[in-house]
C-alpha cells in the first residue's frame, strides 16, 4: 500500500535530521534533499504541522541551513550539542520527538516519521492505537527492520536519487 493521496487527511511529518543527514553521508557522501522529501510525503494531503529536529554544532553554513528549513516549510526546533567532560559528545531529540507526536497524533490522521531509527518502534505502535495511520520515511539501507514492519506505509529515499542533493563540483 502506497501514501494515500486523500486531501482531507491531516498528516504531521516529523523529521529526525541527524539521522538523515548520516544516512546520506554514510551511504552516498551526499545531502538530503529535505524540499524534495516534504513535497512528496504530503502528497496532497492537509499538512498540519512539519517539524524539523535539528542539533546545533557551531559548523559552517548551520544557520543557513535552519533558514532553508523554514523557507521550504518546517518548524525548526533546534537544540545544542552536549559535550562532556573527555570530549564525549552526544545530541538527540527522540524523547522531543515522541512528545511532540503524543501531543499532536489527537490532531491527526497521519503520523509521518522521517526517521530510520528502531528506537521510534513503539512511539508508532502507540500512535496507531490513538487511530493514525503510520508512515515512515528513511534510506532502507539504514532503517530498522521493526520500525518498517510497524509502519503502514514505508518510503525508502534509497529508491530515488532526486532525494539527495547533487554534489557541488
Amino acid at each position: 500500500m502506497g501514501i494515500t493521496k486523500n486531501e482531507h487527511q491531516r498528516i504531521g511529518v516529523f523529521v529526525d535530521v541527524q539521522n538523515l543527514y548520516y544516512s546520506a553521508k554514510n551511504l552516498y557522501t551526499r545531502k538530503v534533499n529535505f524540499h524534495a522529501v516534504l513535497n512528496d510525503v504530503i502528497a496532497g494531503r492537509k499538512l498540519i504541522r512539519a517539524i524539523a529536529y535539528v542539533i546545533k554544532a557551531n559548523a559552517k553554513d548551520e544557520k543557513t541551513f535552519y533558514e532553508t528549513l523554514e523557507e521550504i516549510g518546517f518548524e525548526v526546533k533546534a537544540k545544542d550539542l552536549q559535550v562532556f567532560y573527555g570530549g564525549a559528545k552526544k545530541g538527540d531529540w527522540d524523547i522531543g520527538i515522541a512528545m511532540d507526536v503524543m501531543r499532536l497524533a489527537l490532531k491527526l490522521d497521519v503520523v509521518v516519521l522521517v526517521s530510520g531509527d528502531g528506537d521510534f518502534t513503539d512511539l508508532l505502535i502507540h500512535a496507531k492505537s490513538l487511530g493514525c495511520r503510520v508512515e515512515v520515511v528513511s534510506f532502507g539501507k539504514s532503517t530498522s527492520h521493526k520500525l518498517r514492519e510497524v509502519a503502514d506505509f514505508f518510503m525508502d529515499l534509497d529508491t530515488n536519487k532526486k532525494y539527495l542533493l547533487k554534489k557541488r563540483k
